[in-house]
């Protein structure tokens, strides 16, 4: 079978779409990624409030980022692995405490960054 493959801002343009889709598609189906979308914007707010350097205030709102990409990350995996097989599985349940962990990692990291960053303004 011959497929043609799509080139230059044709591509850009389907691979925009795709990931705007694949956004659409996890806020409407995953609570967590609802959550943390609600997080970043509230965090958004307080970092432009809050006064921070350009750096600080990147950091900021980069790691409430780091936690929804590595949610949507998550998310993936559990759905692969729920299209494959819906029977409780120890590799099946591994790969989702892995994916779990991760997302628990990405969280403890903004924890770190928004706890340093607003003990040196307040302290």
């Amino acid at each position: 079978m011959f497929v043609t493959k799509v080139t230059g801002y044709k591509r850009l343009y389907y691979a925009t779409w795709y990931s705007l889709k694949g956004l659409k598609a996890a806020f409407l189906s995953e609570p967590a990624v609802r959550q943390e979308t609600f997080l970043l914007v509230v965090g958004v707010g307080i970092s432009l409030w809050l006064d921070v350097t350009m750096v600080e205030r990147i950091l900021m709102i980069g790691s409430l980022l780091m936690i929804i990409i590595v949610e949507l990350l998550n998310s993936a995996v559990e759905a692969v692995v729920d299209r494959i097989c819906l029977e409780v599985h120890e590799l099946s349940g591994k790969a989702k405490d892995i994916g779990s962990a991760a997302v628990f990692m990405a969280i403890m990291l903004a924890l770190l960054c928004w706890g340093g960053i607003l003990y040196g303004l307040f302290f």
